[in-house]
C-alpha cells in the first residue's frame, strides 16, 4: 500500500532559445530518470519545448510548427513510461497563440491547460504574443490529426489523486486559478513558470507557494525556468519547489547551472482529511456558483512506495530559531489562559502540587510567569510538596530547591500517615501495591491541594500533560482533577523542551541546575516504595510505552485521522535504527487500547487552554463516547507485519 502518497516532481532542464528538438532530448532524459525513482506525475517549466525567452521569435511560423512537431515527438519518444508528464508549449488554435500547459501520458496527449493571466507589464509583455484563457474561441484544440480538450480547469483524476494546472502570473492574481480548482476537488496544483530573478523576490514566491498550498489544502508543485534561458535582460534561476498545506518538502538549488529533478510525496489522504474536516473549505465553491472542472481521467503506475520526504519523529517540537519561537509563544498563551481564570474567580493565591517531575516544574514556572505579568508577588503561589511511599531523596531535592529559587511559598505535607489510616479504614493490606495502592496516593494528594486551595482562597493549577491524557496516565478524580489545567494541550515531548528552554534562557544559575536534573530525571508517578539504593522504581515508560512514540502516534492519528497501518508505516521511516518494528507494534496496539478505554476522563476534564492543533478538550476538540469500541482499530494493528 502507498498510504496515500503520490510521487511527483519539479524538473529543471538545459534549454537553448528556439532549439525545440535540443529540448525535448533534455526533458526526455529527465522523464527516464524520474520514472526510474518512481515518479508518477511531473512538470517541467513554462514553454520548456522552445524556452520562455523566445520574444517576437514566438511569431514565427517555423517556430510554432516545429514546436508542435518536437512536442509529438517527445509524447511518442516516451509512450513506455507510465508516469504523467506536463511541459510548457506554444500551441496555436486557429487564429490564436496559447501559452499552454500540455499533459500526456504512454503516448497520448490527454489535455491542454492555457495560461489565464499573461503579465504584460515591465519585464514581461506576453500579450504581445499569446491569447488568454477568457478569449479562447474554442474548447478543443487540434494537435497533429487529435483532437484535445483545451481548459484552464481541467482537472485529472485517477481515483483519490485530482490534478489542476495552472501557470506561473496565475499565481500572482488576488484569486489564482488553482484557489477554484481545489474547490472543484484538484489535491494537486502543478505551477509550471518561468519567473526571473529579482533581489527578494524569492523569498516572496516561497511564501506565496507556502500560503496557496495552506488556502488550498493541496499539494503545490513549481516547476520554474532555469540555466539556458537567454539572459539578455533576465535571469532565471531555476526554481523547483514542493510544497504540502503550507510545508515546504523539497527545493532545488538557485542559480544551478546544472539540470535538476526535484522529488518527494505528497500525502493526498492527509489532505482529504483536512478538507473534510475544515468544513468551510467547500463553501467558496457553492458561493461563487462555480461550474464544475473538466474531468479527465488518467492511471498512476503502482510500485512499493520509498519515501523520500522526511518523517519528523517528533512533530510536536520543531527545531533551531523555531522552537525558540514555538517555546516563546506557548508560554504566551498558558500564561494568558492561567491570568483570565485567576482574575476571573478572583483567586489570591494559586496552588499547586511538586513532585519534581516535567510537569509539576512546567506548570510551576507557567504560574510564576502568570504572577510576575499579573504584577502579583509570587510568595502567594503555594508550592506543596507532598512525599509519599515512593518518593526518592532525588525529586524531593529538586522540588524544595525548585520552589525556593523560584521565590514561591513552600509547604511540604507528607501523605503517609493520611494514607496508612486509609488503608485501615478501607481494609487494605499496606504491602500489596495495586491500583488502590497507588490511586489512593494520588487522590490524598488532591484532596490536600483542592482543601489548601480552599483555605487561601485559591485555585489548583492541573499539572498533567497532554500524552497523560491520552493514555489515560492519570488517577480518576487525583491528578486528574484541578481547577485550570495548564499543560492539557502540551505532549509529554514538548513538556521536556519547554523546561530545559526556560533553564537555558530564563532563569538564575541555581534554577538552571535543578531544571537540569528534572529533566535527566525518569519519568514516574513515585507512587511505589522505592529500591535498596533509594532510586526511582515505577518508570512510566516501562510500563506504558515511550513517549516520544505515543505522541508520534497521537499527533497522526487525531492531526490527519491516520488509520493504524499507516501510522505505522510512518513510525518506521521516522525511528529507523531507534525502535524495531516488533517494538513499534507492542506499543502502537497499547496506544489505541488506552485510547479508546480512557475517554470517560478526559469526558470530564479540567478547563485548560488549547495550544497547539492537538486538544482533547471534551467542549472543544475532541467528543467522542467515552464507550466506542476499538476493535476496528485494534484488529488493523494486531495484522500489522513484524
Amino acid at each position: 500500500m502507498n498510504y496515500g502518497f503520490v510521487k511527483v516532481a519539479a524538473a529543471i532542464p538545459h534549454v537553448k532559445v528556439a532549439d525545440c528538438f535540443y529540448n525535448i532530448q533534455q526533458i526526455e532524459g529527465l522523464l527516464r530518470q524520474a520514472a526510474q525513482k518512481d515518479v508518477q506525475i511531473i512538470a517541467f517549466p513554462e514553454l520548456s519545448i522552445t524556452s520562455y525567452t523566445c520574444m517576437d521569435l514566438f511569431s514565427q511560423e517555423i517556430l510554432l510548427r516545429n514546436a508542435e512537431k518536437a512536442l509529438l515527438d517527445l509524447v511518442n519518444a516516451t509512450a513506455d513510461l507510465d508516469l504523467l508528464a506536463i511541459v510548457g508549449c506554444p500551441l496555436v488554435s486557429d487564429n490564436q497563440l496559447i501559452n499552454a500547459a500540455v499533459v500526456f501520458q504512454r503516448g497520448e496527449i490527454l489535455g491542454v491547460v492555457p495560461k489565464s493571466y499573461l503579465p504584460n507589464y515591465k519585464e514581461f509583455q506576453e500579450e504581445r504574443w499569446f491569447t488568454p484563457s477568457a478569449h479562447l474561441q474554442h474548447s478543443m484544440i487540434t494537435i497533429g490529426n487529435r483532437e484535445i480538450p483545451l481548459d484552464c480547469y481541467l482537472i485529472f483524476e485517477y481515483e483519490q489523486t485530482r490534478v489542476g494546472i495552472e501557470i506561473c502570473e496565475d499565481l500572482w492574481v488576488p484569486i489564482p486559478p488553482s484557489s477554484e480548482l481545489a474547490m472543484q476537488g484538484a489535491n494537486l496544483i502543478f505551477n509550471i513558470s518561468a519567473s526571473n530573478e529579482l533581489i527578494g523576490k524569492h523569498a516572496y514566491l516561497r511564501s506565496l507557494i507556502q500560503q496557496q498550498s495552506a488556502r488550498c489544502i493541496a499539494g503545490y508543485i513549481y516547476a520554474s525556468a532555469g540555466f539556458g534561458e537567454s539572459s539578455t535582460d533576465l535571469v532565471f534561476a531555476g526554481n523547483g519547489i514542493i510544497a504540502e498545506n503550507g510545508t515546504i518538502l523539497q527545493e532545488s538549488d538557485r542559480f544551478s547551472m546544472d539540470e535538476q529533478l526535484i522529488i518527494s510525496e505528497i500525502d493526498i489522504e492527509n489532505l482529504r482529511n483536512d478538507r473534510r474536516v475544515n468544513t468551510c473549505f467547500t463553501r467558496g465553491f457553492l458561493n461563487h456558483n462555480m461550474d464544475n472542472g473538466t474531468i479527465v481521467p488518467f492511471s498512476l503506475p503502482c510500485r512499493a512506495l520509498e519515501l523520500t520526504r522526511e518523517i519528523d519523529p517528533r512533530p510536536f517540537t520543531p527545531s533551531g530559531d523555531a522552537l525558540r519561537e514555538r517555546c516563546e509563544e506557548i508560554f504566551h498563551i498558558q500564561v494568558a489562559g492561567l491570568a483570565k481564570r485567576i482574575l476571573h474567580a478572583h483567586a489570591s493565591t494559586a496552588v499547586i502540587g511538586i513532585s519534581g517531575g516535567l510537569d509539576s516544574t512546567l506548570a510551576l514556572l507557567v504560574t510564576a510567569m502568570t504572577f510576575d505579568a499579573l504584577k502579583m508577588p509570587r510568595e502567594k503561589i503555594i508550592g506543596i510538596t507532598m512525599p509519599g511511599f515512593g518518593t526518592t531523596g532525588r525529586t524531593y531535592r529538586n522540588a524544595v530547591n525548585l520552589i525556593h529559587s523560584l521565590g514561591v511559598t513552600l509547604k511540604e505535607i507528607s501523605i503517609k500517615e493520611a494514607c496508612i489510616q486509609h488503608f485501615k479504614d478501607i481494609d487494605h493490606d499496606i504491602d500489596t501495591h495495586d491500583v488502590t495502592y497507588e490511586n489512593s496516593q494520588a487522590r490524598e494528594r488532591t484532596q490536600i491541594l483542592m482543601d489548601v486551595a480552599n483555605q487561601s482562597n485559591g485555585l489548583v493549577v492541573g499539572t498533567g500533560d497532554l500524552s497523560e491524557l491520552a493514555l489515560g496516565w492519570a488517577t480518576y478524580n487525583g491528578d486528574h482533577m484541578s481547577m485550570y489545567g495548564v499543560n492539557a494541550g502540551i505532549p509529554k515531548t514538548l513538556v521536556r523542551y519547554l523546561v530545559e528552554w526556560v533553564a537555558r534562557h530564563k532563569v538564575d544559575e541555581n534554577s538552571r541546575a535543578t531544571l537540569l536534573d528534572i529533566i535527566d530525571t525518569p519519568i514516574s508517578p513515585e507512587l511505589i516504595p522505592a529500591d535498596e539504593q533509594g532510586n526511582i522504581r515505577q518508570k512510566t515508560e516501562d510500563l506504558v510505552g515511550p513517549y516520544e512514540l505515543h505522541d508520534f502516534f497521537l499527533y497522526h492519528f487525531l492531526r490527519f485521522g491516520a488509520s493504524p497501518a499507516k501510522i505505522y508505516f510512518l513510525a518506521q521511516q521516522a525511528f529507523k535504527g531507534s525502535y524495531d518494528r516488533t517494538t513499534i507494534k507492542k506499543w502502537l496496539y497499547t496506544f489505541f487500547r488506552r485510547f479508546f478505554q480512557q475517554q470517560f476522563k478526559r469526558s470530564c476534564l479540567p478547563d485548560g487552554p488549547k495550544v497547539g492543533s492537538i486538544s482533547l478538550s471534551p467542549r472543544g476538540d475532541w467528543r467522542m463516547p467515552s464507550d466506542a469500541m476499538a476493535t476496528l482499530w485494534l484488529q488493523e494493528a494486531e495484522r500489522l507485519p513484524e
